[in-house]
């Protein structure tokens, strides 16, 4: 795993051991990139579910102002310092130790740009969709990247977010949300 585009560009990123997380492709993670590429220079980006770190990191090496980790486990907020360390841009990041739900409920910082990645089998990708809408923790045209197995749907509303399109990436689906337009 390295990072792909940027001031970090090259650098060869350390991947948690075990079966506990797992990384996005190089594949996902450049298309996912490409997608959102004139979104990122000076935005502030959430990487809730870090693992490794190198969503954010990403976003960081191509000009994000800062980056927020999440992560409940010690040993990946650990990897995550590591790698920032590896990248040069720790100065720029924030990696917190939390469950991605008292993260939210205690957040009182808005976000560009939020990454979800969570754990395939559980229901925290719906959770926390539902509860940043909830908290609006996202900028005016923030966006939220949402990443998902091809067998798990997300057919609801979630008020206060434009679904947008999706893109399909062998057995994985990015699904991007962008915060609605308030009435005038």
């Amino acid at each position: 795993m390295r990072v792909i585009s940027g001031t970090a560009r090259g650098t060869r990123l350390k991947t948690p051991e075990g079966l506990l997380t797992r990384p996005t492709t190089d594949r996902v993670k450049e298309a996912v990139f490409s997608i959102i590429q004139f979104e990122i220079e000076g935005r502030r980006f959430l990487d809730l579910f870090a693992g490794s770190g190198q969503m954010g990191i990403e976003a960081l090496s191509r000009g994000a102002s800062r980056a927020v980790f999440v992560d409940g486990r010690r040993e990946a907020c650990s990897l995550v310092q590591e790698n920032l360390k590896r990248t040069k841009l720790a100065q720029q990041a924030q990696v917190v130790q939390s469950d991605y739900l008292s993260y939210l409920d205690r957040c009182r910082e808005t976000f560009d740009l939020v990454f979800l990645d969570p754990p395939y089998a559980e229901e925290f990708l719906e959770n926390s969709l539902k509860r940043i809408s909830e908290i609006d923790i996202l900028s005016d045209h923030g966006i939220i990247i949402c990443e998902r197995p091809a067998e798990k749907q997300l057919d609801f509303a979630i008020p206060g977010l434009q679904r947008g399109k999706d893109y399909r990436y062998g057995k994985t689906w990015i699904t991007l949300f962008r915060k609605a337009a308030a009435p005038v």
